[in-house]
């Protein structure tokens, strides 16, 4: 584990939201663009989403994060917030890897949105086929 003085710097991502999580050891305190957890993220599930690498690996109010997240919606800022916290607790401890990979909190979900095609109304949806 690092010690006080040393903070471990890692990236999340999910769709188009980047987070940038730096744990520290401290009190299980996370702040999130400079407003607290609650603040910032007023859904129960999101909070959820981000506190569950911290219950997984039982180091709950071990690490204080800082975290800076930009780009997409509230889900997937939330998600890549896990996504880098799960990262983070992975380079402070290689022992945490089993727990962390058993429930895929390390594996970034490639799920992109596809693109607008031309002469389609989406990505996929076509016009109404007409015989005549």
């Amino acid at each position: 584990m690092p010690d006080s003085k040393s903070a471990i710097r890692c990236t999340g991502r999910r769709k188009t939201a980047i987070a940038s999580v730096r744990l520290i050891p401290g009190s299980g305190q996370i702040v999130v663009n400079e407003r607290p957890l609650e603040d910032y993220f007023p859904r129960d599930t999101a909070r959820m989403r981000i506190l569950e690498p911290f219950q997984v690996t039982e180091t709950a109010g071990q690490f204080d994060a800082i975290v800076s997240v930009r780009g997409g919606g509230t889900s997937a800022q939330a998600d890549a917030v896990r996504h880098g916290i799960s990262r983070a607790l992975l380079a402070s401890s290689e022992s945490l890897r089993a727990a962390l990979r058993k429930n895929g909190m390390l594996t970034r979900d490639p799920r992109e949105v596809e693109r607008k095609k031309y002469g389609r109304h989406k990505a996929r949806k076509r016009p109404q086929y007409s015989k005549r």
